[in-house]
């Protein structure tokens, strides 16, 4: 709580607060912020994402899946407090979830060394700058 003022007495001042609550670095930040925005999305427009198909010892699994989360969801509507329908709600979430990603296939577009170090260097260095900006200097 601030101390009151007496008649006469000028308030003082803060000291202007920037980015991650510290004097300046406010400029820094949003540069570094545009840089790693520009970076990543350079980045990741060069990468194709496809997905293969759910198998489980040679046979198509993801009907399997949905068991544990078709089960929860039951238990659920029966029991809204029901503690085993909610663990296998989200047990059947994860395991749809975990499949999805287990089964993707992540291909980095051919593309120049130069573009690749200028999409590298907008990233590690918007990083760099963002992580400068919130230190005190």
């Amino acid at each position: 709580m601030p101390e009151p003022l007496l008649p006469g007495q000028q308030q003082q001042q803060q000291p202007q607060r920037g980015a991650g609550g510290t004097p300046g670095g406010t400029g820094e930040f949003l540069v570094g912020l545009v840089m790693a925005v520009a970076g990543a999305y350079l980045l990741t427009s060069q990468v194709t994402v496809t997905s293969g198909f759910w198998a489980f010892w040679g046979y198509n699994s993801f009907g399997l899946s949905l068991v544990p989360l078709i089960a929860g969801v039951g238990m659920i509507f029966f029991n809204g407090r029901s503690i085993a329908g909610w663990i296998l709600t989200l047990a059947g979430l994860v395991i749809i979830l975990a499949g999805i990603l287990a089964n993707l296939h992540i291909y980095f577009q051919p593309t120049s060394l130069f573009n690749t170090i200028v999409m590298l260097v907008l990233l590690a260095g918007g990083l760099g700058l963002i992580a400068r900006s919130v230190r005190a200097h």
